[in-house]
């Protein structure tokens, strides 16, 4: 099985970097579900923490209970909830013109800016949980987000130490979350990042499915170029192709002038 093999893969990281545990967050969606579960077959203590920020009842309540669901099966899963809501709100207090009279042109934080702001004071959070429990912050990010379109918050949910699912495609992650019996709430549930307030969806915020942009990536990789394309199909390839280059910069390496 394609989870045993990917399991084995994170002990054995886990081992060679002399690290003795995995930090990972849980928002209720089907990647971080998939993602905790692989590191908690790995048998070594797995920390499983909900971070939540403002979140949709219905988020959280899928989240815990797949946490509960891991804690029946691997006696190794370690839950936590760090509601860090008061934190963000201290920090986006902190941001604003008001806070900060002797500024000249200070400008409210715009909308994405608090939505990636809230991302990375989760993996601010993880990172403190790693250092303190010698672990390995463990990333949820599939392969059409971390290396097609980049739907992810650069240092935020993009900053982790090793990446399980980070090669499948979304289908796969869903398959393998089927393989390894996780809640069919989780699966059937719309794709979301859980940062926002009005509850957008990933496929909402990216103009495409998952599975059209599926398309787009194996297009770009194998297509044949004089093989014909629908309009519908065209539009699919410039959605895939705006964020791929708009969103290049997180997924090469930081650019470092080489002083010679």
């Amino acid at each position: 099985m394609k989870a045993n093999k990917i399991s084995d893969w994170l002990k054995e990281y886990l081992t060679n970097a002399k690290l003795s545990s995995f930090i990972v967050g849980v928002s209720g969606g089907i990647d971080s579900a998939v993602a905790s579960t692989l590191a908690a077959k790995t048998g070594h203590p797995t920390y499983v923490v909900s971070l939540p920020i403002y979140q949709d009842k219905t988020q959280l309540e899928r989240a815990n209970n797949h946490i509960e669901w891991l804690q029946q099966k691997y006696p190794n899963v370690i839950p936590m909830e760090i509601d860090l809501t008061r934190t963000y709100n201290k920090l986006i207090d902190t941001l604003t013109p008001s806070s900060l009279p002797s500024q000249t042109n200070w400008k409210h934080p715009t909308e994405i800016a608090n939505a990636n702001t809230r991302a990375r004071l989760r993996m601010t959070t993880l990172y403190s949980l790693a250092a303190t429990y010698e672990g390995l912050v463990v990333g949820t990010g599939n392969k059409i987000e971390d290396f097609g379109v980049g739907f992810f918050t650069k240092y935020g949910d993009g900053g982790v130490d090793i990446s399980p699912i980070a090669d499948l495609y979304k289908s796969e992650v869903y398959a393998l979350g089927t393989e390894l019996g996780v809640s069919d709430k989780i699966i059937e549930a719309a794709p979301t990042d859980g940062l926002w307030a009005d509850g957008r969806t990933d496929e909402e915020q990216l103009g495409a499915t998952y599975e059209e942009l599926e398309w787009a990536m194996n297009w770009f990789e194998i297509g044949d170029e004089n093989t014909p394309i629908s309009e519908k199909e065209n539009q699919i390839l410039n959605i895939y192709l705006r964020h791929h280059l708009r969103n290049k910069h997180k997924m090469i390496p930081i650019p470092i002038y080489q002083n010679l």
